[in-house]
């Protein structure tokens, strides 16, 4: 084989690489019922199987320990647990604090999700957040990495749905899997709860929705390319 006919096989090798190694960061934020579902419709699509665990009969303590999974403040600090609104279970109060622009720096107001399996897709219920302490806004962070803003408040009722200060969250992270997540919130002085059913799931890496990698039309001029190669070599082989 030519050196010229190597070099745009390889081409074609590595831009199928890049399109199937692609890692995706995808977020939800909705109404309950909404969030959830699409939640579990993101799954199914990506080939994985959703899990739910509805918190109900939970007490106030330093953990909260489930079948799959334990739930922790940083530094092992109180668990206060109540319900809140319609929300599907009891709920954990995170009420923010921190300061500066680092969303990092509020992460010790949050709660830690400790599974027994690896998972990389995690949904929950949040309520009373929104209401005052503007700009506010939601992170989740897989195994402590950058954090990743599920929601953000401007104003007073702008993330209401129904008139209710109640939303669903998710994000999803298919470049590896991962055995803890944190959530928090940056609006400090405003009240914040999170719990309800907890959905969470194991994807395939790179099995959601490719971005930023080669277009289709980027890969058939790779095609086009390999294509005007071989002919050439089969005029000089005539010749």
């Amino acid at each position: 084989m030519s050196t010229k006919l190597s070099s745009v096989l390889a081409g074609v090798s590595l831009a199928a690489s890049a399109l199937a190694a692609n890692a995706t960061i995808v977020t939800v934020f909705d109404a309950v019922g909404t969030g959830t579902a699409s939640f579990n419709s993101t799954v199914v699509a990506a080939g994985g199987t959703a899990q739910a665990d509805t918190l109900n009969g939970v007490s106030s303590g330093t953990s909260i320990v489930r079948a799959d999974f334990t739930i922790t403040k940083p530094g092992n600090s109180f668990l206060f647990t109540t319900s809140y609104g319609t929300l599907t279970g009891q709920v954990v109060d995170i009420a923010p604090s921190g300061s500066g622009s680092n969303p990092g720096n509020y992460i010790n107001s949050g709660i830690t999700f400790t599974f027994a399996d690896e998972i990389n897709a995690i949904g929950f219920e949040v309520g009373d957040w929104g209401t005052c302490c503007q700009p506010s806004a939601l992170f989740i962070s897989f195994d402590g990495g950058a954090p990743i803003q599920v929601g953000i408040s401007n104003n007073y009722g702008d993330v209401f749905y129904n008139n209710k200060a109640e939303v669903f969250v998710a994000a999803f992270d298919d470049s590896g899997s991962f055995s803890t997540v944190s959530f928090w919130g940056n609006g400090v002085g405003e009240a914040l709860y999170a719990g309800g059913t907890i959905r969470y799931a194991l994807l395939d890496q790179g099995s959601l929705p490719p971005t930023g990698v080669p277009e289709p039309a980027s890969l058939a001029l790779v095609g086009c390319g390999l294509a005007g190669v071989m002919f050439s070599r089969r005029r000089k082989q005539k010749n």
